[in-house]
């Protein structure tokens, strides 16, 4: 059950977080960077001398500080049936190889989709010795079962993939053990690790993590149509539309539109789009 007029009003606290080249590195490699080690291009996500931030790592701090949804107040829901449903992010200026940042944030939305609701937590993190914002995420959790409650439905979808042939495909193999491996990032929701926590959602095995696809995704754009250039990206969206399962391989499509990459992906094999909508803003070269 949701009390709309509770959980607009609720007051979430704030979290600190930092992190380093080592936590950055174990973020790359549970996205499966390293695959291929003598490659120069791939130490540069691996490797301390040569090290480079994708911006989707941006989601990691701030994802110390987003809330348990069953408990905040005015959500009185069953975790076993909440999804990631997009993910939003917004980098004011290039990340660091190290820092710390104190996140404060908000429920800045309530949408009703009649099958269920769309929960959005907004959080600005800002780094602790300046003050000043470095990013903003925005977590748009789908609650299966919990719509109909007579709320706004929210903005129409945008960035739909272009119908002419994309500018690059890649295709990329997820291993059996990689959302084990992922979690380590803090996401330690039993969906991705337990199967009989995963039964109750539906699931007859473990799912990965869609920050996990979405990084993926994001290191595939960077690589592919900006020549590792993380700091072109300001901005990066996508919609969670299907699960992967562990050990699947993902087939990324990018299509270049100058100031901005639009991108789906999907599972090989069973073909699911896993992810749709999506785009990165990026920053004109110099």
């Amino acid at each position: 059950m949701i009390d709309l007029e509770r959980v607009l009003a609720a007051k979430l606290p704030s979290a600190r977080s930092s992190w380093d080249a080592d936590d950055v590195i174990l973020y790359h490699l549970g996205l499966g960077a390293g695959s291929r080690p003598a490659d120069r291009s791939e130490l540069a996500y691996v490797y301390e001398p040569v090290l480079r931030v994708l911006p989707s790592y941006a989601v990691i701090p701030a994802f110390a500080w987003l809330p348990p949804a069953d408990e905040v107040d005015g959500l009185d829901i069953d975790p076993a049936f909440l999804l990631h449903g997009e993910q939003e992010l917004e980098l004011v200026e290039p990340l660091h190889l190290a820092g710390e940042v104190e996140t404060t944030g908000r429920v800045a939305h309530v949408w009703d989709k009649g099958s269920g609701a769309v929960v959005v937590f907004e959080g600005t993190s800002r780094d602790v010795e300046s003050g000043r914002t470095l990013f903003i995420n925005r977590f748009s959790c789908f609650v299966r079962g919990e719509g109909g409650f007579g709320g706004e439905a929210g903005p129409a979808v945008s960035g739909s993939a272009p119908r002419r042939r994309p500018d690059a495909e890649v295709c990329l193999p997820t291993l059996p053990q990689q959302a084990l491996l992922y979690r380590l990032n803090g996401d330690k929701n039993p969906l991705h690790a337990d199967p009989a926590f995963a039964a109750l959602g539906g699931f007859d095995q473990p799912i990965l993590h869609g920050l996990c696809t979405y990084g993926m995704a994001c290191k595939a754009a960077v690589d592919m149509l900006l020549d590792g250039d993380v700091a072109r990206v300001v901005a990066y969206r996508a919609r969670f539309a299907g699960v992967v399962f562990p050990g699947e391989t993902l087939v990324v499509r990018l299509w270049d539109e100058g100031d901005a990459i639009l991108l789906t992906v999907h599972t090989k094999g069973r073909e699911s789009l896993v992810i749709s909508n999506a785009s990165m803003t990026l920053r004109s070269e110099a």
